[in-house]
């Protein structure tokens, strides 16, 4: 559904959505932040109307049951949009963000020891296997594999295809990532045989194995990735299988993960432990 914007604001906002995503952007929450306050001051005054702070603060007080967090981000992405507006139109609003909610302090990183992967990729050989999900511990084993090994984002890792995998060179292919780009992974000789041997199981499973179907795969409405929500809910229950938290007491989030994966590579030592069944 195309958004369309009403307001005052309206040719200002194409403009800078234009501009953002020509620079490889996607901008679709933001697209979202800035239609929310166009259709405001839409319903407030009128298509003439212009932004002033006593509308912008109103705006703003419609959120007030949202984290401070939230709020503070579309505060600043609006901020950014009058930002852009005064350069041709010196005399707008631009919001004081010394008026902003304070900035939450950034969540530490949580750094996997190497006996916590071990365990981890050892409950994940333990996992139930569903109908659903015929190769689910084969799946979540590879899954833990690629996350600590080659530091992808969850999104990254859901939309892989089998057609990304590349055993000759032993490589995957993530395409269209963030700020639209693609690039290209070399894998560890380790990391490509549990990619082998999971589309072996597959294989001998008779599951599908063409070159679009996804890599983190289940057989749900025919045949589709696992969502984010299914995923972040199997690695929680690994995590806590694993007796992993943080010093805090909370769960590791799938974020910690890719902080292991940028610090260092995952030792050999713990896929050839944690390869306790025959796929």
């Amino acid at each position: 559904m195309k958004v369309i914007f009403s307001s005052t604001l309206a040719p200002a906002i194409e403009r800078y959505l234009e501009i953002k995503q020509a620079l490889g952007r996607r901008y679709d929450l933001e697209r979202q932040i800035l239609f929310s306050l166009d259709q405001f001051l839409y319903r407030q005054a009128g298509r003439d109307h212009e932004l002033t702070s006593d509308i912008f603060f109103q705006w703003c007080r419609t959120m007030e049951g949202i984290t401070s967090g939230v709020r503070r981000n579309r505060m600043r992405v609006v901020r950014n949009l009058c930002l852009y507006r005064r350069r041709s139109e010196p005399d707008c609003f631009v919001p004081d963000p010394s008026l902003f909610p304070q900035a939450h302090q950034p969540v530490c990183p949580y750094i996997f020891s190497e006996s916590e992967i071990r365990r981890l990729l050892d409950q994940a050989l333990h996992l139930t296997r569903t109908g659903y999900s015929p190769l689910r511990p084969e799946l979540f084993h590879l899954i833990v594999v690629l996350l600590f090994t080659t530091g992808l984002r969850r999104g990254e890792l859901l939309r892989l295809k089998i057609a990304d995998y590349d055993p000759r060179e032993a490589t995957l292919i993530i395409r269209a990532s963030k700020f639209h780009k693609s690039r290209l992974l070399p894998l560890p000789d380790d990391v490509r045989g549990e990619i082998d041997a999971y589309l072996e199981a597959r294989r001998r499973r008779r599951l599908i194995v063409t070159p679009d179907t996804p890599l983190v795969w289940n057989s749900y409405q025919g045949g589709r990735a696992y969502t984010a929500e299914s995923l972040r809910w199997v690695l929680e229950r690994l995590l806590k299988s694993a007796k992993i938290q943080t010093p805090d007491g909370r769960t590791p989030r799938i974020h910690d993960f890719r902080h292991y994966a940028e610090s260092r590579t995952m030792p050999s030592k713990s896929l050839k432990r944690s390869r306790t069944c025959r796929l």
